[in-house]
């Protein structure tokens, strides 16, 4: 079957970024608040990417435009300023090492100037790759990996079908440390619900602070309909946070989560209020805006629901 290229999807650090598709869907389609949920796991033939590349260099070089070539292509290239590349999809690492390592090479033979290249990866991902695969990946200028890791909590974390536990979130995120990735992962406020509210984020912190990432950041739960989650939802099985409690739970994971050298932030369009700063050093700050904001009570000074996305 022909590929279908996916649509972009990036972390908001990769938005000067090429966009290099290598697979489409998400090979941990468990998740049961994901939008990939039940997606069907897509690989790209190499010989494809490669004609992709070859396009990319024909335009950066000479302008040309190829009639084969989907525009999306020529959009991004357009102000794309050749130092970063973005590996799609959901977790493009689970591309096989193989054919992952020439594609990679190939980018380089074509582009020697790329400072860094990033991927989505799943814990799982990490987990199959020998740490001799990431670190050889790592010296082919893979120098980022973004990890969801969701929550800390075994229980939250069996219900919403990651697929690991609290200690092979660590054990993943140290490895990929280990090979000289740095990593930026991300939890979800509110994915608890009410009920497991306290627990699901003091476990965020707790996991935070084994796997000691170089970049970590907070989104806050938005249900996708079509979703199990969001059907749970529907039928009044889940019950969702408020906006200030969501706030409360990013309060206990800034105050509990004892970093090394880390960029904290909640700056991501799906919170309802941010805060950014390296913690440890700006721990202090960061907790008095939360406090003021909680102190005040105030739903006006949050960010309203139709402003909010993922």
């Amino acid at each position: 079957m022909e590929f279908e290229r996916p649509g972009i999807i990036r972390p908001p650090s990769e938005h000067a970024s090429y966009f290099l598709p290598l697979t489409s869907g998400c090979s941990n389609n468990t998740c049961t608040f994901c939008g990939y949920y039940g997606s069907k796991l897509r690989m790209r033939e190499v010989d494809d990417i490669k004609k992709e590349i070859d396009a990319m260099v024909l335009y950066v070089q000479h302008g040309i435009h190829l009639p084969t070539v989907p525009d999306i292509v020529y959009a991004v290239l357009q102000s794309w300023e050749q130092r970063r590349v973005f590996l799609q999809d959901g977790d493009a690492l689970v591309y096989p090492f193989p054919k992952l390592k020439e594609v990679i090479e190939y980018l380089n033979e074509k582009f020697p100037c790329l400072e860094r290249i990033g991927i989505y990866a799943t814990p799982q991902d990490v987990l199959r790759k020998s740490l001799d695969e990431l670190r050889t990946l790592r010296e082919l200028k893979l120098g980022i990996a973004y990890m969801g890791v969701e929550s800390g909590d075994d229980e939250v974390l069996q219900k919403v079908g990651k697929g690991v536990n609290h200690a092979q979130l660590v054990e993943a995120g140290r490895k990929a440390k280990q090979a000289g990735i740095i990593l930026s992962v991300t939890v979800i406020l509110g994915l608890g619900g009410v009920e497991g509210s306290g627990r699901h984020a003091l476990e965020a912190a707790k996991v935070l602070t084994e796997i000691d990432p170089e970049y970590a950041g907070a989104l806050t739960l938005t249900l996708v309909p079509g979703t199990p989650l969001y059907e749970q939802w529907e039928q009044g099985n889940f019950s969702l946070i408020t906006p200030l409690d969501s706030l409360k739970e990013l309060k206990m994971i800034v105050e509990n989560a004892d970093f090394t050298d880390c960029f904290f932030s909640s700056m991501h369009a799906s919170n309802y209020y941010s805060v950014r700063g390296k913690l440890p050093q700006d721990k202090s700050r960061m907790l008095r805006e939360l406090e003021a904001i909680l102190a005040k009570g105030d739903p006006a000074l949050l960010r309203p629901e139709f402003l909010r996305g993922l």
